[in-house]
């Protein structure tokens, strides 16, 4: 049930990533994960597309939640990873109504390894308070949306569960099958400038029955002459 949580809201929600694939077959620490794949290349994430990811996190803890009302620690990376971008999208991305489009604390970080090492704090008490208030508002937002979406199709979560009881791995057009509304459609990627350009089908016969056709162009022949006598 956990797994089939973060696979049908991804479904559900517009600017999620298409799921391609979930398994409950154990992987290190991992108890089962659900695939997403984008359709192009992303540089840029914008906060409708950080708010479907949110509640697509949190769909395997109340997915849990709603089933069994419990839940487990199989959510804690879940959570954890939803209250980073909740907090990134508050301090380094100006996305809170709230506190505007401004960063907050002044991390230091080593280049070379990505890490975080320290953060001065370049705000006050009160500032600090708002930016809790902003980091929770969006997690309880993301799980209500989650909730919502799997309240609303209860059927099709139990759906996906079962059939993942029995068969472990679902993915391709069997995934879609379950989803029970089609395939999802990809969105048409950008044309990249070394792209070959497109083949130009032929017109068929409605297209070209009224446009007059070309004569054939006569091929020329050598004129034939006798060979000269000696």
């Amino acid at each position: 049930y956990h797994e089939a949580g973060h696979a049908l809201i991804a479904r559900m929600l517009p600017n999620a990533d298409p799921v391609h694939k979930i398994s409950i077959v154990a992987r290190g620490m991992s108890l089962g994960h659900t695939r997403q794949l984008p359709v192009e290349d992303r540089y840029l994430v914008s906060r409708s597309q950080f708010r479907d990811m949110l509640a697509t996190l949190l769909g395997g803890h109340t997915a849990e939640e709603l089933t069994f009302k419990e839940v487990t620690t199989g959510a804690s990376d879940d959570i954890k990873r939803a209250t980073d971008w909740a907090h990134r999208m508050v301090t380094d991305y100006g996305m809170s109504e709230i506190l505007g489009p401004r960063t907050f604390g002044d991390k230091q970080e080593l280049v070379f390894l990505g890490r975080e090492i320290s953060e001065q704090k370049d705000y006050g008490e009160k500032t600090a308070n708002i930016i809790d208030e902003e980091i929770n508002k969006l997690i309880i937002e993301a799980r209500e949306t989650a909730r919502r979406i799997l309240t609303e199709n209860s059927a099709k979560l139990k759906t996906l569960a079962e059939a993942l009881i029995a068969k472990e791995t679902i993915e391709g057009a069997e995934l879609d099958t379950l989803f029970g509304d089609g395939p999802a459609k990809p969105a048409a990627p950008h044309p990249k400038p070394t792209d070959a350009p497109a083949t130009i089908e032929p017109q068929s016969q409605a297209e070209t029955a009224g446009t007059p056709k070309k004569a054939p162009v006569p091929k020329l022949i050598p004129e034939q002459r006798p060979a000269a006598q000696s």
